[in-house]
C-alpha cells in the first residue's frame, strides 16, 4: 500500500544539493538507488552526536528530502510481552508477500545506569532480517524523551527516500512513549494481551484516545478471553469522544505467533487511509506533525545552548547544590540562570 512517489529519480545531485561532499554524496546516491548498506551508514551518520556529523546529515537530509513521504508509517506499541516484535515480523512477512518493502525502526531502551542497549530486535525478528525487501534498524532510545531514539524522524525520512513502502515503528512500550510515536505516524496501532482481566479497566485514558487502532494479540491462547478482551475495550472505547468523526476505532483480535488475523490487520490500516485522505486529515495530520517536529528541535536547541552557555555552565552546579539543600528555592535558580541568556 505503497502512497504516491514522484516518478523518477534526479539524475544527478550536483543538481541541487551543490554543498555535498563526494563522500555524503555517494550516501545519498547510495540511498536514492536502495543499497542497504549506504541506507545504513546515513543511519549511523544521522545519530552521531559529532558536531561535524550533525552538520553533514543535515545536508544529506536536505538532499533526500524531494524523495520522502511516500510511505505508509505505522506505529506500534504495547506493554513488554505482548508480543510486537513477533506481530511485526509476521506483519512484515505478509506485507513482502503483497510486493512491498518494509523497513522496521525499533527502539530499544537504555540503561538508565550505564547507557547501554540490548538492541536484539534482529534476533527477535530472525526471518524478517534475513528478507531482501526488509531493513531493520535497532536503536538505542538513549534517555530522549517517551523512548523514542531522537533521530527516529530523520530515520524514517531516509527509509522512505530509500524506496521503502510501509515504515513500522515500535516503541519501547512505557511512559510518554506512545504519544511520541503516534506523533510520528500515520496510524497508531495499540497491542493488547487477552488475559490482562481487570487491567483492561485501568488502561490509561490518554492512550486509548491516541490509538487509531487496537489488537488483542495471542488470541489463540485463549480465545474466549480474547473476545472478553475485545469486549471490553470497545465499551471503554465508547465512553472516549473520537479523535475523528471519519474513523471509528476497531478491535481486531489475531495471533501473529500463529500467522492468524495479519490480514485482516493490513485491511483495516487500508480503510483508515482511504478514510483519513478521503476527509483531508490524513495530509493534515502529516502537516501537523512536522510543524510540531520543528518546535520539539527549537526547544532541544534552546536547552542545549543554554546549558553550553559560559556563566551558565560556571553557575549551575552551586546553584543546583543550593537547590537540593533548600538555601534558594528552584524559581529563583532559574530566574538567576535564564538571566545569563539576556
Amino acid at each position: 500500500m505503497p502512497m504516491n512517489k514522484p516518478e523518477h529519480l534526479p539524475e544527478s545531485m550536483a543538481d541541487f544539493v551543490p554543498e555535498l561532499d563526494a563522500a555524503d554524496r555517494a550516501l545519498v546516491e547510495g540511498v536514492l538507488a536502495r543499497q542497504l548498506r549506504p541506507l545504513a551508514k546515513t543511519i549511523t551518520l544521522i545519530e552521531s552526536q559529532r558536531e561535524d556529523h550533525k552538520a553533514r546529515a543535515r545536508h544529506v537530509l536536505e538532499a533526500l528530502l524531494p524523495q520522502t513521504g511516500g510511505a505508509m508509517r505505522v506505529g506500534i506499541s504495547g506493554v513488554p510481552g505482548v508480543g510486537k516484535s513477533t506481530f511485526i515480523e509476521g506483519l512484515g512477512l505478509y506485507l513482502i508477500e503483497q510486493g512491498l518493502r518494509v523497513a522496521v525502526l525499533a527502539v530499544d531502551p537504555s540503561s538508565s545506569l550505564t547507557g547501554g542497549s540490548i538492541l536484539g530486535d534482529k534476533t527477535r525478528m530472525e526471518l524478517l532480517s534475513q528478507n531482501t525487501a526488509a531493513f531493520i534498524r535497532p536503536s538505542p532510545s538513549a534517555g530522549s524523551l517517551g523512548g523514542v531514539a531522537e533521530k527516529t524522524r530523520e530515520t524514517m525520512l531516509v527509509c522512505e527516500a530509500a524506496g521503502f513502502d510501509v515504515i513500522i515503528i515500535e516503541t519501547v512500550g512505557v511512559g510518554q512513549s506512545e504519544t511520541a510515536v503516534a506523533g510520528m505516524s500515520d496510524i497508531f496501532c495499540l497491542l493488547q494481551l487477552p488475559n490482562a482481566g481487570d487491567d483492561l479497566q485501568a488502561i490509561k485514558k490518554g492512550i486509548m484516545e491516541i490509538a487509531d487502532l487496537i489488537v488483542i494479540n495471542k488470541a489463540d491462547i485463549d480465545a474466549g478471553a480474547a473476545m472478553r478482551a475485545k469486549s471490553q475495550m470497545k465499551t471503554a472505547l465508547h465512553m472516549l469522544r473520537p479523535a475523528s468523526p471519519n474513523w471509528t476505532v476497531p478491535v481486531l483480535t489475531l495471533s501473529a505467533l500463529q500467522k492468524q488475523g495479519i490480514a485482516d490487520f493490513w485491511t483495516a490500516v487500508s480503510d483508515y487511509r482511504k478514510a483519513m485522505t478521503a476527509s483531508g486529515e490524513f495530509e493534515a495530520k502529516r502537516r501537523h506533525q512536522a510543524l510540531a517536529w520543528m518546535w520539539d528541535l527549537i526547544d532541544a536547541g534552546l536547552r542545549s545552548r543554554f546549558r553550553s552557555h559560559p556563566q551558565v555552565k560556571h553557575e549551575l552546579p552551586g546553584l543546583a547544590r543550593a537547590v537540593e539543600e533548600g538555601a534558594t528555592t528552584p524559581s529563583a535558580a532559574a530566574l538567576r540562570l535564564l538571566g545569563y541568556l539576556n
